[in-house]
């Protein structure tokens, strides 16, 4: 496959999903998949779009932008996408317990 071609194939929501374990919330230092900060995912048709529906572990978060930032440039240089959009959310809120992966509870001791 040429590079034209990878181009204009669209990501899965798998290869985002890769790319979003790049992006770390420092104050916790777990990425935000596996905090469970992504709500959802939606790419467009023809893959040049992304729409992805986050939050973050507190409104107050002082890394909040510098979060949702790294996702946009994470997800955007997957080839073909040409535009992401993070959508900031706060229902339902953020719970750990019930969100996170089993390894940011076995490390944070929510079992």
């Amino acid at each position: 496959m040429s590079e034209d071609e990878a181009k204009s194939v669209p990501p899965t929501r798998e290869q985002i999903l890769v790319a979003l374990h790049t992006v770390r919330d420092p104050e916790v230092g777990f990425d935000v998949v596996d905090l469970g900060l992504i709500y959802g995912i939606e790419i467009a048709e023809d893959g040049t779009n992304i729409k992805i529906k986050m939050t973050l572990t507190t409104p107050y978060c002082p890394y909040g932008q510098q979060m949702v930032d790294s996702a946009r440039t994470a997800v955007g240089a997957l080839p073909g996408v040409k535009a992401v959009d993070i959508d900031l959310v706060w229902e339902p809120a953020w719970d750990p317990r019930t969100m996170a992966s089993d390894a940011v509870k076995d490390t944070l001791g929510l079992w």
